[in-house]
């Protein structure tokens, strides 16, 4: 963790230390609804083995916004920053490891020190950038340049996760999806 947190933003290492101190070790079987809709998410997750993902439900049908999987931070931020409710689910794909942080320990580490909050800000900035990039390439790709953008960016997503969760975060349908596994050469 101290590594991926200095890769973000340089803090001093006594510093990553205590923070990392604070966090504790949490482990859920696959398919465990960690946050559920109308749920506050009260810790967030650091990620050290399994994969996960983010999803709504409209209509009875899941979709999927974002797997998660080591090393990354995991969880609903809309939820978790602001303490309010999800809107999302997060689930277990496969059993998971995480280190985990309550919101109350991770204000009281960014209030006493300013290098943390900084590199909370850096993070937060990358990952806005990359709902933007998201956000782009669902509006502007078409549904064969979505799953070669994927395949070039994240490869080892085809093994590690269900073809119909790939499909769902891609937003092609799942026979499509198939057809282009088929017929796309990666």
């Amino acid at each position: 963790m101290k590594q991926f947190l200095k890769a973000i933003h340089a803090v001093d290492d006594a510093i990553l230390d205590e923070y990392i101190s604070c966090w504790e070790e949490f482990s859920v079987k696959r398919k465990t609804i960690i946050t559920a809709e109308d749920q506050v998410q009260r810790h967030m997750f650091f990620v050290r083995e399994g994969i996960q993902k983010s999803y709504y439900i409209d209509d009875g049908k899941e979709h999927v916004i974002a797997f998660t999987y080591p090393p990354s931070f995991s969880g609903i931020p809309d939820s978790f920053l602001p303490q309010k409710p999800s809107k999302y689910f997060l689930e277990t794909i496969t059993d998971s490891k995480f280190l985990r942080l309550s919101y109350r320990m991770h204000q009281e580490m960014m209030a006493r020190y300013r290098p943390k909050e900084t590199l909370f800000r850096i993070a937060t900035e990358m990952v806005l950038i990359g709902l933007i990039q998201r956000h782009h390439e669902l509006m502007a790709f078409d549904i064969e340049t979505r799953f070669k953008t994927m395949m070039q960016r994240s490869p080892h997503l085809l093994n590690m996760i269900p073809h119909k969760d790939l499909a769902s975060y891609l937003r092609i349908n799942p026979t499509n999806f198939s057809k282009l596994l088929s017929s796309v050469t990666i």
